[in-house]
């Protein structure tokens, strides 16, 4: 069995069914904010005076749409003088279709102060979007910000030029970079039964390993899952993996705990969480030298302890929680895990599955190691690093999630 369900009966997991409640905002996309690496950020001179156009592929559909502009890290103001969407003619290609462009506004006016630590949504636009489609936004900035806001782990190909060129049928000569930057969610509006299932995790829900500009992260199998179900294709999924993350310590982008309100109580309409994160607590601390009995125990201890702050948090918000096993890692280049590190994940794992914890659990570990070696990845779900899985591991992961989370 890949997939091991365990539902608390007092979920129901359904989107509140109201036929003559107003339609609710609900988010379709989003991504994890973070101050890029140095080596993932873009140089100054390169974001003065310049439109970034940027593809995303959102998961249900609707007829109006926001978008939320992010300058959740920036220490001074962030001014987007424009901003546009429209549909593209490729996931990996700058060009849109000119019929399709349509501008954004802010607060009834074509360009938006960002004040530093916030986000800022656009006004409600008329724009037919359909589930599982591409859409590109471009924005122009006139200044570059003093610290960058983006989303490195994109998975997908962002282009720039200078000059405004938000609407423009295509971008001559653009540089290309495979981040997102300064561009949080996207929202529809939508039934009232409509909601969305947020992911928590680290760079295997981020999606390293999968296929640039193919989509096919275990967050986007799922997406596609709950639409062809009829008893689901109202559920929207938000994906906050950043690679690097840890639960208890800084990484690349704040630790799971800080990012909480953010990441998963912010996006509009969640109703879900699925928490997939520790493997990097767990590699962490022995990746350089072998550490004492003591501080593993403590370790494990810590992380159960993230993982009942993110229920209680979670369940104070009226969310549904499903905990995920951990993957294997073993013959990890990058962490080097020894018998006391398998035995931590060992340890956490159980405690996952365990009734009584978490309202849901899915079996990850289950669905992608190997039989014969069950502490590292079964070869075919393993992308070559022994850390990450491959394309077929996600869809694997992505299938073994049981759609009945999301029905009553």
């Amino acid at each position: 069995m890949f997939g091991c369900l365990c539902l608390a009966a007092a979920w129901g997991g359904s989107a509140v069914h109201a036929a003559d409640a107003p339609p609710a905002w609900v988010a379709t996309w989003g991504a994890a904010q973070q101050v890029p690496e140095p080596h993932n950020a873009l140089p100054t001179a390169d974001l003065r005076d310049a439109t970034l156009r940027q593809i995303v592929h959102v998961s249900i559909g609707g007829k109006t749409l926001r978008v939320k502009v992010s300058n959740a890290f920036g220490t001074t103001p962030l001014h987007v003088t424009s901003a546009h969407i429209a549909r593209p003619l490729a996931a990996d290609s700058p060009a849109i279709d000119p019929a399709s462009d349509k501008a954004l506004s802010f607060d009834g006016a074509p360009d938006v102060i960002v004040p530093p630590g916030a986000e800022y949504s656009s006004d409600p636009v008329d724009y037919p979007l359909p589930a599982l489609s591409n859409l590109a936004v471009s924005f122009h900035l006139d200044e570059a910000p003093a610290v960058q806001t983006g989303h490195p782990g994109s998975r997908a190909t962002s282009y720039y030029v200078h000059g405004d060129a938000t609407g423009a049928a295509n971008l001559v000569a653009p540089r290309k970079v495979e981040h997102w930057y300064h561009l949080a969610e996207i929202d529809v509006q939508a039934p009232a039964d409509t909601a969305a299932v947020v992911a928590l995790g680290d760079s295997i829900t981020d999606g390293h390993g999968a296929t640039t500009n193919g989509n096919d992260r275990w967050t986007d199998v799922l997406a596609a899952r709950l639409l062809a179900s009829p008893a689901t294709r109202n559920v929207g999924v938000v994906n906050k993996g950043i690679g690097g993350n840890h639960l208890l310590t800084d990484g690349l982008g704040p630790n799971a705990l800080a990012r909480f309100d953010r990441d998963v109580l912010a996006p509009a309409g969640a109703r879900w969480l699925i928490v997939f994160e520790g493997v990097n607590d767990l590699g962490l601390l022995a990746r350089m030298d072998h550490a004492p009995v003591a501080e593993h125990e403590r370790l494990v201890r810590r992380i159960i302890g993230a993982y009942q702050q993110i229920i209680l948090r979670a369940h104070a918000h009226g969310l549904q929680v499903t905990g995920a096993t951990i993957t294997p890692f073993g013959g990890s280049d990058y962490y080097h895990p020894d018998a006391l590190t398998e035995a931590d994940r060992t340890a956490i794992n159980q405690w996952i599955r365990a009734p009584g914890h978490f309202d849901a659990v899915v079996d990850f570990d289950a669905v992608v190691r190997d039989p014969r070696h069950p502490d590292r990845l079964r070869p075919g779900d393993d992308c070559g690093d022994h850390l990450h899985p491959s394309p077929a591991g996600y869809r694997a992961m992505g299938e073994a999630v049981p759609l009945s989370l999301f029905t009553r």
